[in-house]
């Protein structure tokens, strides 16, 4: 059965063709309604733009970018507002999900028009991108609730035909980091039986975790990113600010299902970050 809450907005296609989707991940930019503000000591609208700068720099013929969640640090009209003129002036379509610091209902009241979307799927050629909110209202981690649960069978029945790449904010499993891990997807395993089902899935993609990571779950690729402001040091059981640049995540669908991919960092870190903040 369908669920009644799939959106009624129609997917973005386009045809058929041998070379690869080359599609960008940017995530946890963390604006705010001042553009003012910083997050440890970093100004995040800078720093937002200045990935963004990186895009048009050197990835001129995307087909898409994906936006994966905590977008708006205070979950303002007046961040999301300005998050999408900044994205409308991007060459490519994107799609946005919510990650915790986000308000799903701003987000839809304010994103949805022109080219900056809440969508929760698109098909592009052989390719089904599905776009899940794992969001709960004040708590920071995790959860797939039943009506996206549904979306994410429904979505995968009825493309069967297509290659999967399934989108959400939080992180499906542990990544080492007990701080971090606090804050995991809490229902993994209902979330990965539905995965288990369907061969046609060949990657997860996430936010959330502010670092670049790779692992796998059998045949599928389990990727996050760093955020488009601070990053956090990897395998530490407390809250730490590494050193390394904002970037973004780029990848390659191939018509044949296979994913290449990597992370691009803006070249320099930004000055000022307060390594001394102890949380955010």
């Amino acid at each position: 059965m369908k669920p009644e809450n799939i959106s009624q907005l129609p997917p973005y296609y386009a045809p058929f063709a041998d070379a690869p989707l080359r599609i960008l991940q940017i995530s946890d930019c963390h604006l705010y309604a001042n553009p003012g503000r910083c997050l440890a000591g970093l100004n995040t609208q800078s720093t937002f733009d200045a990935v963004l700068d990186l895009i048009e720099q050197e990835f001129g013929s995307t087909d898409l970018i994906l936006a994966t969640g905590d977008l708006v640090h205070d979950a303002s009209p007046q961040g999301y507002a300005r998050l999408r003129e900044r994205l409308e002036q991007m060459a490519s379509p994107v799609y946005c999900l919510p990650g915790n610091h986000d308000s799903p209902a701003v987000m839809s009241q304010t994103l949805n028009r022109g080219k900056v979307q809440m969508l929760e799927m698109v098909q592009l050629q052989n390719w089904l991108i599905v776009m899940l909110d794992s969001t709960v209202p004040g708590r920071e981690g995790g959860h797939l609730g039943a009506a996206q649960l549904e979306i994410l069978e429904h979505q995968l029945q009825q493309n069967i035909h297509c290659h999967a790449l399934i989108c959400l904010h939080h992180h499906p499993l542990p990544i080492n980091s007990a701080w971090m891990d606090r804050m995991v997807l809490d229902n993994p395993t209902v979330f990965f039986q539905i995965i288990d089902r369907f061969a046609q899935v060949k990657g997860i993609l996430f936010g959330h975790i502010h670092q670049e990571y790779m692992s796998w779950w059998k045949q599928v690729q389990l990727l996050g990113v760093p955020s488009t402001c601070i990053q956090f040091t990897p395998q530490l059981d407390q809250f730490n600010l590494d050193r390394v640049p904002p970037g973004l995540r780029w990848l390659e669908l191939h018509p044949d299902g296979s994913i290449e991919t990597g992370v691009r960092r803006l070249s320099a870190m930004p000055t000022k970050l307060d390594l001394s903040v102890a949380g955010y």
